[in-house]
């Protein structure tokens, strides 16, 4: 099991390259967030100089007070650290500032401490496009770093148009889904669109999806198209699963039932059954949400529970499955794998979470690291994904990829197209 996951801590280290990834280091860490406005179902691109403010906030599993300070650097388009450029180039403003709003959780089973900060702030603003990484470390502990948050900000320069149907270039209405897109360059001109383009297609931004510099099927020298590209087609999954953790006395949607240890909350979403047959139920796409019952103050009131997964399967050999989400962001992978449990066929895994709405799936991982669909999740093309395009450029002597185009659309089976979403 940890010769897997060690194969898939490489592979999610090299996907990072190709998608903006959180990830905490510290184990006293939880519940990382990473939201633009107030869009938490979005990844995290900005728009440059615009209203725009990217919200982080985390939980450090204590009381006690750390001094933690932050470090922005500006990325590439391949998330290599930008060394061609100086910090006054990216920053207005100050780096290494600390973290100053941070509040103790109330009335809670497990203690825990809330850190938040907002990009902008009136310390440090964001000069130029492109990819981001910010860094969380602590000064109380050796520097030691606590976390990473990638984030993304556009200048929409570039027109980007992006299609989604189920009628594929491998099947019709079957399993797959496939991405059609277009790209104006605008007002700029472009000699060498290998060199000077850099573009990444995710399905529900997850890096492991990414398709990155697809050959376009026609260049001119107003813009680029990709129509009938087989390396645009994906496979449809199926939806995720959820559940909602509002209040500790009663269970509430996608749970079975919530118990008290005599230490711990303990909370058991319904088993999950193979699925046969698509069955529409409208879900987040891995996304999570903070809040309880009374939905005030959710940030240090929400308490944390033992989230018991399980799902009804027969043991599959040569690879393990894991319950996988946005909220998913240890560095240390295996705290999301599940254990086979022979007496009840099933597999099963207990995750300490907060409060809230969750949207999560089960993977597949094999022995060289890579992810896929277990058998009993199914495979249906009305599967409602979301698809993000990211344009990047790169002029003659610049020194930096520039994020110049950005889109995402939604695939819905009850309307004729994609719907576009987001920025």
């Amino acid at each position: 099991m940890k010769t897997i996951f060690t194969l898939i801590l490489t592979l999610c280290a090299e996907l990072c390259q190709a998608n903006g990834r959180n990830t905490i280091y510290d184990t006293n860490v939880k519940t990382l967030q990473v939201v633009v406005n107030k869009d938490w179902l979005s990844p995290a691109v900005m728009e440059l100089k615009s209203s725009d403010v990217l919200h982080i906030s985390f939980d450090e599993m204590s009381h006690d007070y750390h001094r933690f300070v932050y470090k922005i650097e500006h990325c590439e388009a391949d998330w290599s650290v930008s060394d061609g450029l100086f910090e006054s180039d990216y920053i207005e403003g100050f780096n290494n500032n600390p973290i100053e709003d941070y509040q103790n959780s109330i009335n809670t089973t497990v203690l825990y401490t809330h850190y938040k900060l907002d990009i902008p702030n009136d310390k440090c603003r964001l000069k130029i496009s492109g990819n981001y990484r910010l860094t969380v470390y602590d000064e109380d502990n050796d520097n030691r770093k606590v976390l990473t948050v990638e984030f993304m900000v556009v200048e929409s320069d570039m027109n980007v148009g992006l299609a989604v149907t189920s009628n594929t270039d491998i099947d019709l209405n079957e399993s797959h889904q496939q991405l059609s897109m277009t790209l104006n360059y605008g007002e700029f001109s472009i000699t060498n669109p290998t060199e000077q383009i850099h573009t990444v297609i995710t399905q529900n931004n997850r890096p492991e999806s990414a398709r990155i510099n697809v050959k376009p099927n026609i260049v001119n020298n107003k813009g680029l198209q990709w129509n009938h590209n087989k390396q645009l087609i994906f496979d449809a999954g199926n939806e995720y699963h959820k559940f909602e953790v509002l209040a500790l006395s009663h269970p509430t949607m996608g749970i079975d039932r919530i118990s008290w240890d005599g230490h711990n909350y303990n909370a058991y979403p319904f088993v999950a059954e193979p699925r046969k047959n698509y069955l529409y139920d409208e879900d987040a796409n891995g996304a999570f949400y903070i809040r309880n019952s009374d939905n005030i103050e959710n940030d240090y009131t929400c308490d944390y529970v033992y989230v018991h997964y399980r799902l009804r399967s027969p043991e599959l050999t040569g690879c393990n499955i894991a319950v996988n989400g946005q909220w998913a962001t240890d560095e240390d992978q295996s705290a999301y794998v599940m254990q086979y449990d022979q007496a009840n066929a099933e597999y099963q895994a207990t995750i300490l979470q907060k409060q809230g709405y969750y949207s999560y799936r089960f993977i597949t991982v094999d022995s060289n690291g890579m992810t896929g669909i277990p058998p009993t999740e199914g495979n249906f093309y009305q599967t409602e994904n979301r698809y993000q395009a990211y344009v990047y450029y790169k002029g003659t002597g610049e020194r930096t990829w520039r994020l110049v185009g950005y889109r995402q659309v939604e695939f819905r089976s009850d309307t004729p197209s994609a719907v576009s979403v987001g920025l």
